[in-house]
């Protein structure tokens, strides 16, 4: 600023000794004094000051992670023809069952508890679970849920593919054809991918029991369910006229069931995809078709891999139908 003054006292003190023609914007001369001087008045601002710090904040393993660290889907890889099972390289999660676990708006991640410091790719099938291909981390609340998935670990520097198998706690429904003149009329979930174990919405557990379609998006859709068991009334249902008043064969309607369940997830909110589709008649339903779901029915009977693709088999099929 002593600048600054410095300057207008020696224009004004000369200003008589100027000659005209230099002296038509006098007003002019001094703005660009005055926009000259603040610059040289200003503060000079560190770089870095501006500059955000980019480290994402450190996750604890055991709990929770933030939107830095969501997990992300894995590549598309074929299932290996030769698998290593019970390997020291098999992933590890604590246990062969893992529950969803309810958060305050930041999806619930686990991580292997082996493999620590070993670099290497993990891999998972079928489709549906959300895992980080460098660290492990399973992003349960992004996932599929009430699924049995093969997780795989590839050490770098080899091709072996060490396996594990890992169940997601939840409820699932199975591709199934039920024909309604033959009182095939209730479709019951089952839980935790396996369909002989009891049903979790027993309330033996001494709490509330389950809550199904809690949000009340598939009753919108014409969808009767049992709000605390999962059961849903097929004949009701077409009673709604879900497929329309007149429906033609191969009409297709896609909902999502809301759940939360009595149970280890400590009523964390579920939900899984379903698609209904209509036929007249059994007999109608195309070869391959009624072949997939039939095949689909047997894996599951038997507690075992629903596919062994990079796709999801979700969501689960159910097919109406009248008659035989």
């Amino acid at each position: 600023m002593q600048v600054f003054t410095y300057i207008l006292f020696e224009y004004y003190s000369n200003r008589s000794r100027i000659p005209m023609k230099k002296n038509i914007y006098p007003g002019l001369t001094i703005l660009v004094l005055l926009l000259l001087s603040v610059m040289a008045c200003r503060k000079t601002i560190d770089p870095t000051e501006t500059i955000q710090n980019q480290t994402p904040p450190k996750v604890d393993s055991t709990t929770h992670a933030d939107s830095t660290h969501t997990s992300v889907d894995t590549a598309n890889v074929p299932y290996p023809q030769t698998p290593l099972l019970g390997c020291s390289y098999s992933p590890d999660y604590g246990d062969s069952i893992i529950f969803p676990q309810p958060t305050n708006g930041q999806d619930y991640i686990i991580f292997p508890v082996n493999n620590q410091g070993v670099n290497g790719t993990y891999l998972s099938w079928p489709g549906g679970l959300v895992l980080n291909a460098q660290t492990g981390a399973i992003d349960l609340t992004k996932s599929e849920t009430g699924a049995r998935y093969d997780i795989g670990f590839v050490k770098a520097g080899t091709t072996d593919t060490c396996l594990s198998q890992l169940i997601v706690a939840g409820a699932a429904y199975m591709d199934s054809v039920y024909v309604i003149s033959q009182n095939e009329i209730y479709a019951d979930p089952y839980f935790n991918a396996n369909p002989d174990a009891p049903s979790v919405c027993s309330g033996s557990s001494g709490g509330p029991g389950c809550a199904f379609d809690y949000n009340n998006a598939a009753k919108n859709q014409g969808v009767v369910i049992d709000n605390h068991t999962g059961i849903i009334d097929l004949q009701n249902t077409m009673k709604n006229s879900l497929f329309g008043l007149l429906p033609i064969d191969g009409t297709t309607i896609n909902t999502t069931i809301y759940y939360k369940l009595d149970d280890n997830s400590n009523y964390a909110p579920q939900k899984i995809g379903l698609k209904l589709m209509f036929y007249n008649k059994k007999s109608s339903i195309p070869p391959s078709l009624l072949g997939t779901i039939t095949n689909d029915l047997l894996n599951t009977l038997q507690n075992l891999l629903l596919g062994k693709s990079s796709s999801s088999p979700r969501p689960p099929l159910i097919i109406i139908t009248r008659n035989n």
